[in-house]
């Protein structure tokens, strides 16, 4: 396609509109799921360049909630922003009403790619009636997979510019000048949380919490798992070939 939707309405809320683009012969309302690491973003963009859908990450609202001037946050916003300046979790009540408040983007004529919601069984039931009462459908949950250390190797090989924040990554990205950004000249670090010790933790805390909520969508036949491993190319070969499989694209 040669346009893709701006999300204005999804990152400001309100009575933000997005720009038009072109429309696709069909809508496609996907939920993404995938531990930190597997590429889950990377599809999210190949499939939005590809079917049109737009990408509704709640990440995103949250990091751009930070940029919008108070007066303009919703009420919503504001709460899950207070949370996270105390360094606490958002709770599902406040996720749920930042996504209520954008309820029009649920009815986006291009489809929706919902990634980074929902975390929880509750989140997944509340989402079932919200698009229940819009009288909309979800065609499939995607749930890209990807063994632990796998995962742990491709997120530990990260290295991040004390200064302008590019990421690189030593085997597949690797910068010009080991340990120095090829940007702005900046030395590179590894994060706390790319430490394989912090990897694993952050792992068996979004398995916990992702197992129940794939069984749920395994109940409603949604669930279509997707190996990650490769490049983003084979990958999303992987990614069409299910859908085309449902009958969701031509």
């Amino acid at each position: 396609m040669d346009s893709k939707p701006n999300r204005k309405a999804w990152l400001c809320g309100g009575d933000a509109v997005c720009d038009t683009w072109a429309k696709p012969s069909r809508a496609i309302r996907l939920v993404l799921l995938g531990a930190p690491g597997v590429g889950k973003g990377t599809q999210a963009e190949l499939l939005t360049a590809n079917l049109g859908a737009c990408q509704l990450s709640t990440g995103d609202v949250f990091r751009a909630a930070k940029t919008l001037d108070p007066c303009q946050r919703s009420p919503g916003l504001n709460a899950a922003l207070d949370f996270m300046k105390r360094g606490e979790l958002v709770p599902d009540s406040t996720v749920l009403q930042i996504v209520a408040e954008r309820v029009g983007c649920l009815r986006c004529e291009g489809g929706f790619l919902l990634d980074g919601f929902p975390r929880t069984v509750a989140q997944a039931e509340a989402l079932e009636q919200l698009l229940k009462k819009e009288r909309l459908n979800l065609d499939a949950v995607l749930s890209y997979e990807l063994p632990i250390d796998r995962v742990v190797a491709r997120l530990s090989g990260r290295r991040t510019c004390q200064n302008c924040k590019a990421v690189f990554h030593i085997e597949t990205r690797p910068s010009k000048v080991e340990g120095i950004c090829d940007h702005c000249g900046g030395k590179l670090f590894q994060r706390e949380d790319d430490r394989p010790e912090s990897i694993r933790v952050r792992m068996n805390a979004y398995e916990t919490s992702t197992a129940p909520l794939a069984e749920f969508y395994q109940q409603r036949n949604l669930l279509v798992t997707i190996s990650a491993e490769g490049a983003p190319e084979e990958i999303f070969t992987r990614t069409l070939a299910a859908l085309k499989s449902r009958s969701l694209i031509p």
